[in-house]
Protein backbone atom coordinates (compact mmCIF):
# COMPACT_ATOMS: atom_id res chain seq x y z
CA UNK A 1 0.00 0.00 0.00
CA UNK A 2 1.51 3.52 -1.02
CA UNK A 3 1.13 6.12 1.96
CA UNK A 4 0.46 9.36 0.94
CA UNK A 5 3.90 10.88 2.17
CA UNK A 6 5.23 8.72 -0.54
CA UNK A 7 2.51 10.19 -3.85
CA UNK A 8 3.35 13.36 -2.15
CA UNK A 9 7.38 12.79 -2.99
CA UNK A 10 6.40 11.35 -6.14
CA UNK A 11 4.10 14.59 -7.34
CA UNK A 12 6.88 16.40 -6.26
CA UNK A 13 9.43 14.98 -8.31
CA UNK A 14 7.38 15.05 -11.07
CA UNK A 15 7.04 18.93 -11.05
CA UNK A 16 10.38 19.79 -10.06
CA UNK A 17 11.42 17.86 -13.24
CA UNK A 18 8.29 20.24 -15.20
CA UNK A 19 9.60 22.85 -13.48
CA UNK A 20 13.05 22.22 -14.78
CA UNK A 21 12.22 21.40 -18.29
CA UNK A 22 9.99 24.47 -18.74
CA UNK A 23 12.63 27.18 -17.65
CA UNK A 24 15.25 25.43 -19.67
CA UNK A 25 13.25 25.66 -22.51
CA UNK A 26 12.23 28.91 -22.14
CA UNK A 27 15.82 29.79 -21.39
CA UNK A 28 17.26 28.21 -24.65
CA UNK A 29 14.42 29.68 -26.66
CA UNK A 30 15.35 33.70 -25.59
CA UNK A 31 19.23 32.11 -26.39
CA UNK A 32 18.32 31.40 -29.74
CA UNK A 33 16.79 34.79 -30.45
CA UNK A 34 19.28 36.23 -28.82
CA UNK A 35 17.24 37.50 -26.00
CA UNK A 36 19.01 36.51 -22.64
CA UNK A 37 17.77 39.25 -20.33
CA UNK A 38 21.48 41.08 -18.89
CA UNK A 39 20.22 40.57 -14.73
CA UNK A 40 19.48 36.68 -14.92
CA UNK A 41 17.90 36.56 -11.51
CA UNK A 42 14.70 35.65 -12.12
CA UNK A 43 16.41 32.50 -14.20
CA UNK A 44 18.83 31.48 -10.87
CA UNK A 45 15.97 31.41 -8.69
CA UNK A 46 14.07 29.41 -11.20
CA UNK A 47 16.82 26.96 -11.54
CA UNK A 48 17.31 26.58 -8.00
CA UNK A 49 14.12 26.10 -7.17
CA UNK A 50 13.43 23.45 -9.62
CA UNK A 51 16.37 22.00 -7.89
CA UNK A 52 14.89 23.09 -4.36
CA UNK A 53 11.90 20.95 -5.31
CA UNK A 54 13.36 17.85 -6.50
CA UNK A 55 15.27 18.18 -2.90
CA UNK A 56 11.76 18.42 -1.20
CA UNK A 57 10.69 15.52 -3.27
CA UNK A 58 13.83 13.28 -1.92
CA UNK A 59 13.16 14.57 1.42
CA UNK A 60 9.67 13.87 1.66
CA UNK A 61 10.09 10.00 -0.03
CA UNK A 62 9.25 9.30 -3.51
CA UNK A 63 8.54 5.97 -4.86
CA UNK A 64 11.84 4.92 -7.14
CA UNK A 65 10.08 6.58 -10.17
CA UNK A 66 9.18 9.66 -8.89
CA UNK A 67 13.06 9.40 -7.41
CA UNK A 68 14.46 9.25 -10.94
CA UNK A 69 13.02 12.93 -11.88
CA UNK A 70 14.05 15.03 -9.17
CA UNK A 71 17.19 13.74 -9.28
CA UNK A 72 17.61 14.84 -13.33
CA UNK A 73 15.99 18.17 -11.64
CA UNK A 74 18.61 18.40 -9.27
CA UNK A 75 21.27 17.83 -11.83
CA UNK A 76 19.41 20.60 -14.48
CA UNK A 77 18.73 23.23 -11.36
CA UNK A 78 21.84 22.84 -10.09
CA UNK A 79 24.01 22.30 -13.23
CA UNK A 80 22.09 25.50 -15.26
CA UNK A 81 22.74 27.76 -11.87
CA UNK A 82 26.67 26.55 -12.02
CA UNK A 83 26.83 28.04 -15.27
CA UNK A 84 25.49 31.00 -14.92
CA UNK A 85 26.96 32.19 -11.71
CA UNK A 86 30.92 30.98 -13.01
CA UNK A 87 30.40 33.00 -16.90
CA UNK A 88 29.21 36.57 -15.87
CA UNK A 89 29.29 38.53 -18.92
CA UNK A 90 29.90 42.24 -19.11
CA UNK A 91 29.30 44.39 -22.17
CA UNK A 92 32.68 45.81 -23.77
CA UNK A 93 33.66 49.11 -22.78
CA UNK A 94 33.42 50.13 -26.98
CA UNK A 95 30.67 47.52 -27.84
CA UNK A 96 29.97 47.41 -32.17
CA UNK A 97 26.74 49.33 -32.56
CA UNK A 98 24.76 49.29 -35.70
CA UNK A 99 25.54 51.03 -38.46
CA UNK A 100 29.53 50.91 -37.02
CA UNK A 101 31.73 49.44 -39.27
CA UNK A 102 33.04 46.66 -38.50
CA UNK A 103 36.35 46.31 -36.81
CA UNK A 104 39.10 44.31 -39.04
CA UNK A 105 40.14 40.81 -36.85
CA UNK A 106 40.48 37.32 -38.66
CA UNK A 107 39.11 34.08 -37.47
CA UNK A 108 38.21 30.61 -37.91
CA UNK A 109 34.24 29.64 -39.46
CA UNK A 110 32.56 26.54 -38.51
CA UNK A 111 34.28 25.16 -41.45
CA UNK A 112 37.91 25.49 -40.01
CA UNK A 113 38.32 27.94 -43.01
CA UNK A 114 40.47 31.42 -42.40
CA UNK A 115 37.52 34.32 -42.22
CA UNK A 116 38.93 38.02 -42.52
CA UNK A 117 36.36 40.57 -41.79
CA UNK A 118 38.21 42.71 -44.48
CA UNK A 119 36.92 40.50 -46.95
CA UNK A 120 33.24 41.33 -45.71
CA UNK A 121 34.35 45.49 -47.45
CA UNK A 122 31.84 47.05 -49.56
CA UNK A 123 29.07 45.38 -48.64
CA UNK A 124 26.44 45.09 -45.91
CA UNK A 125 26.36 42.63 -43.01
CA UNK A 126 24.52 41.26 -40.16
CA UNK A 127 26.56 40.04 -37.62
CA UNK A 128 24.57 37.81 -34.77
CA UNK A 129 26.10 37.18 -32.06
CA UNK A 130 25.26 34.13 -29.79
CA UNK A 131 24.76 35.05 -26.05
CA UNK A 132 24.21 32.19 -24.17
CA UNK A 133 26.32 32.20 -20.32
CA UNK A 134 28.42 29.99 -21.51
Amino acid sequence: MITNRKKVGTVLGFVALTAAILTVAFWFRLANQVAIPEDRTLFVVAFLGAAGLGVAALIVGPRWFGGIPAILAIAIGGFLTFTVEISPQQVADNPIRVGDIIPVFTALDDQGDRFRSADLAGAPVLIKFFRAHW
